[in-house]
């Protein structure tokens, strides 16, 4: 699954239709993300699960942030490279941060938590690397509806959407580590854009899931299974304690 997971986001599947972000909304929440923390020019700030580079980029140029990034895809990790040589880009992953305790004003995680296996464990391992008082902002996918989680979840699905998790669950697992909420916004209307862009692009959901798992997923009952879950998107921004 971890591998199938890679060659999805590794792929041009997606980027034909949300570019290097590989993300709903591209990077609208990114920019909300950096106004609603006031980050100081010069603040460091890690972005986990970077992919190609595509924040870390944004946050160099346009905030004049000291962004750094991870991620455990040699591949991905190449590309951003070549396309920009002076990214910061780290072969890592978020269960196993390789940065010292205490060394982060920032932490951006965008649909990266939705893909861990140990998402305690990277939990705790944002909490480690970032300053007291460091903030952490969350863009990803979420399950309205977590009694449908379970058909989703017993789907081969390569998707940051079979690891969904309900609101309460995250949060319940931040404050657990010790994490404050500063504020949640649902916009929804992020992935629902994004599902209209991938019927212009494929022609149907059905063919996109096609297309997207090595797996043998009827992409009726994902369809199906996603329906029951609700899935939504949100931002979640948290401050270490």
């Amino acid at each position: 699954m971890k591998d199938n997971l890679f060659k999805l986001y590794e792929s041009d599947l997606l980027r034909q239709t949300t570019g290097d972000t590989l993300r709903p909304g591209g990077f609208s929440l990114t920019d909300l993300g950096v106004k609603s923390c006031g980050f100081s020019s010069g603040a460091r700030v890690l972005d986990v699960g970077c992919g190609n580079g595509a924040t870390v980029e944004r946050l160099v140029s346009l905030y004049d942030l000291q962004a750094i990034g991870v991620d455990p895809s040699e591949g991905l990790l190449e590309s951003g490279k070549m396309k920009n040589p002076d990214l910061n880009l780290v072969l890592g992953r978020g269960e196993d941060l390789p940065f010292p305790d205490d060394h982060m004003d920032g932490v951006f995680a965008e649909c990266a938590l939705s893909v861990m296996f140990e998402l305690d464990k990277v939990i705790q391992e944002i909490f480690r690397v970032l300053k007291p008082g460091g903030l952490l902002v969350i863009n990803d996918v979420y399950a309205r509806n977590p009694d449908g989680l379970k058909p989703l979840q017993e789907l081969n699905l390569d998707s940051c959407l079979r690891r969904a998790l309900p609101k309460e669950q995250l949060i319940n697992q931040l404050v657990e580590q010790g994490f404050n909420i500063v504020s949640w916004s649902d916009h929804t209307n992020l992935l629902t854009q994004l599902t209209v862009n991938l019927i212009m692009t494929h022609g149907s959901m059905t063919e996109f899931w096609l297309k997207s798992s090595s797996c043998s997923v009827d992409p009726i009952l994902a369809q199906a299974a996603i329906k029951q879950a609700k899935m939504g998107y949100f931002q979640l921004i948290a401050k270490r304690i």
